[in-house]
């Protein structure tokens, strides 16, 4: 009895492992995010100091690297939009997004395509709605133009950082074509 005692407490005040899902893979999002495009192209930032603080300043997000990948979908010579796929941690584990951008550097849509916290901290599609066209702005953030979600607000937090920062890249990416 003693035993079953122990081993009920132990299970008891065990952490709770978080469950984790990859729900589409880069090829299947690439062609989610432009399904008109004959061809996708990959293009490389390589950003200078002045570059890296335009973009921090502009989107209010420390950046990690100064070398970002976007992915571009082509329909003969027409840009159809601008793709980027990147982790970043939300609370203590990572989520990947994909932040789609139309040509004119407007968020089409965004998509989670792993997500390792809780499943209830992820948010749902239907919040994510929320950010289809918007355009780089103080007031792409949580408590601004951006909804929280009760119960996941780092969740949210994280996602809203990822928009910033790929629109404010992609602002940079427009300047240079």
């Amino acid at each position: 009895m003693r035993f079953l005692v122990i081993l009920l407490l132990l299970t008891c005040t065990l952490p709770i492992t978080a469950s984790g899902a990859v729900y589409m893979s880069k090829d299947q999002a690439l062609k989610l995010a432009f399904p008109e495009a004959d061809r996708i192209e990959t293009t490389n930032l390589f950003l200078t100091e002045e570059q890296l603080d335009q973009v921090q300043k502009a989107s209010g997000v420390a950046l990690e690297s100064p070398i970002y990948t976007f992915y571009v979908g082509k329909k003969g010579d027409l840009t159809t939009g601008f793709a980027a796929i990147e982790a970043a941690t939300v609370r203590t584990l990572p989520e990947t997004v994909m932040v789609v951008l139309n040509p004119e550097g407007s968020v089409r849509f965004v998509e989670i395509l792993a997500f390792f916290e809780p499943e209830e901290y992820r948010p749902p599609k239907r919040w994510l709605e929320q950010f289809k066209q918007v355009t780089l702005s103080p007031q792409l953030r949580v408590g601004g133009q951006i909804q929280g979600i009760t119960g996941a607000t780092l969740s949210a937090q994280a996602m809203a950082r990822q928009v910033r920062k790929t629109a404010a890249l992609g602002r940079l990416l427009l300047e240079k074509d």
